[in-house]
């Protein structure tokens, strides 16, 4: 990707308009204008699809025809973008996402700065109340050498294993590499697995000069009582250690170990651990008995399906 490239912005909105709404505008003001803004609204039954058609920026505007969870928005909207909008670059973010007037011009200057090929790069991540969100935190890549270190803090910029959906710059050729991601995961760990897929053999960076604001109702990880949502959790990481290509044996080995410690974290502190209990069964089933399906099955007969087909590779 070109610093000076093509970069579509996509928006995964599901009900929460008021949101929708702050991020494009923050969307609007960026400092280094975007090309094209692309919100993916996942069947929202609050007018989210409205306020994006009304917005005085004129993003895209694509509506699912029944919700896909944040996996299926980004895998139809980064589709989309590669396929129809002619992207370099795609510049992920949920609804509730507010990027600062910079964020953009800071990862695109972290972009040009390094020295070697990125595949994606990342911002930091914080509440309202600016602490660095426990949500978003990404996997420093282990094992760096030292010269690679220091070009990427040159670059303003830390080695990374894994980053978020919520701010995140993919490469439009490491998609065509790697495909979509899995859209059957639905919630959760869709963009560990899809990040830590890019970046097995790619480069990923984390810009802390890039911020952005993740306005969840609370600050908190995932592992912050989940309840029924517990589900995806543990299936979802299941088939990442099990189905995909993302890790190799000894990250499994890491991973797998850092996981089951914050099951049991999540567990002990659960103040519903009957819910959690039965959840995490089930999730354990399905993980292991059950692979997930290909992205462009699961997105079958939906909005920009034909898009998906294109560059989905998990059925190749």
């Amino acid at each position: 990707m070109r610093p000076d490239g093509r970069v579509v912005a996509v928006v995964v909105a599901f009900n929460r308009r008021d949101l929708l709404r702050d991020a494009l505008d923050a969307l609007a003001a960026q400092t280094r204008p975007l090309d094209a803004v692309l919100v993916v609204d996942n069947a929202s039954t609050d007018g989210s699809a409205d306020v994006a058609r009304d917005h005085a920026s004129a993003p895209v505007v694509v509506t699912l025809e029944r919700n896909t969870g944040g996996a299926g928005g980004f895998a139809a909207g980064i589709a989309h973008a590669v396929a129809s909008l002619d992207a370099d670059g795609v510049w992920l973010m949920d609804d509730d996402t507010i990027p600062t007037p910079t964020a953009l011009a800071e990862l695109l200057a972290a972009w040009a700065a390094h020295p070697g090929p990125v595949d994606a790069a990342g911002s930091r991540v914080v509440w309202t109340d600016g602490r660095d969100h426990p949500m978003n935190t990404p996997r420093r890549r282990p094992g760096t050498p030292g010269a690679a270190l220091a070009a990427a803090r040159r670059a303003g910029a830390v080695p990374v294993r894994s980053t978020s959906f919520v701010s995140m710059l993919v490469s439009a050729d490491a998609v065509r590499t790697h495909g979509l991601p899995v859209a059957d995961y639905f919630i959760w760990n869709d963009d560990f697995e899809y990040s830590c897929r890019l970046l097995r053999d790619g480069t990923g960076l984390h810009v802390p000069a890039s911020v952005v604001e993740h306005r969840t109702r609370t600050f908190g990880a995932t592992d912050a009582d989940p309840g029924d949502r517990f589900y995806f959790e543990v299936r979802n990481k299941i088939w990442t250690f099990t189905r995909s290509r993302a890790l190799g044996a000894g990250e499994r080995v890491l991973y797998g170990g850092s996981t089951l410690r914050r099951w049991a974290r999540t567990v002990a502190r659960s103040r519903a651990r009957g819910v959690l209990l039965r959840a995490g069964g089930r999730g354990l089933r399905d993980g292991l008995l059950r692979r997930p399906r290909p992205t462009a099955a699961v997105l079958a007969g939906l909005a920009l399906a034909d898009d998906v087909a294109q560059l989905d590779r998990s059925a190749r």
